[in-house]
């Protein structure tokens, strides 16, 4: 198995960005009800490559996945990254390379743009029969506190993936009524922005097959609004959870009134993705 590296696939990568920077401008910047910007390129990198990430996930033994499962998800993540074969750790490694950021800050006109070594809430995640993610917008800083998350870039690498598979990405509009469906295909990048307004979720699986997502966040040292900017991960239902949803209201308003009034606004366990 050839350990291609992180040089290596960023240049292809970035190649694959520099060949349709002006067509993902244009669907960026599209006027959106779902409030979310956006752009998804296929076939970043050759079949092959993609090919062996996903044998080399199907490798990883299970006891180094994390398992997810509440009322709000159902997943497994990966991170320990040095436990599987180095293309997991170089293809990660890939989109932090600056060449990279810096044609994605063109793109999505977001300057100063910083990934993230430490993986926090990134790496890998495993979707499989039945496993789901609900509406949610995505916390507003990294670990520490010090960056403003501005970008989910979400890679997928399982082969023949289809709608019907369920395991796809879907962005809300505001009142999380209505969802535009993004398919988890192969090989395919997904860049959104994150923020207040941005509600997404993963519909649920329907196959007994594992469904792949090499997950990097972006991040600036600027707010994206005022200085003060600042809330915790919240959760809702779909439009047919009524009693979930009114769950998560309230849990949502307690966890970020916690955040605001006690200043704990590094507590893992309040901001987790």
């Amino acid at each position: 198995m050839i350990n291609y590296s992180a040089d290596y696939l960023s240049e292809i990568i970035s190649s694959r960005l520099n060949d349709v920077i002006l067509e993902k401008k244009k669907q960026w910047n599209e006027d959106s009800k779902f409030h979310t910007n956006f752009f998804y390129i296929d076939n970043v990198l050759p079949k092959e490559i993609v090919t062996n990430i996903y044998h080399t996930l199907n490798g990883v033994k299970i006891n180094f996945w994390n398992n997810r499962k509440t009322l709000r998800e159902s997943k497994k993540e990966f991170a320990k990254l040095d436990n599987a074969n180095k293309i997991i750790s170089n293809i990660t490694e890939a989109f932090h390379k600056r060449k990279v950021l810096e044609l994605i800050e063109l793109i999505t006109n977001i300057n100063n743009l910083e990934a993230d070594p430490s993986l926090y809430a990134g790496g890998v995640s495993m979707m499989n029969n039945e496993d789901f993610l609900n509406p949610h917008i995505d916390n507003s800083h990294d670990s520490k506190q010090k960056k403003f998350r501005r970008l989910n870039l979400l890679f997928y690498v399982s082969p023949e993936w289809i709608e019907d598979n369920g395991g796809n990405l879907e962005l809300w509009d505001k009142n999380i009524e209505k969802c535009s469906t993004i398919v988890s295909k192969f090989n395919r990048l997904i860049v959104m922005k994150t923020d207040k307004k941005s509600w997404h979720s993963v519909n649920a699986v329907k196959i007994n097959k594992p469904r792949y997502c090499v997950s990097n966040y972006y991040f600036t040292k600027e707010s994206p609004e005022d200085k003060n900017y600042f809330h915790v991960t919240s959760f809702n239902g779909r439009p047919n959870q009524k009693i979930r949803r009114i769950y998560s209201m309230i849990d949502n308003k307690i966890r970020q009134k916690f955040a605001d009034i006690t200043g704990l606004r590094r507590g893992k366990h309040l901001l987790r993705n």
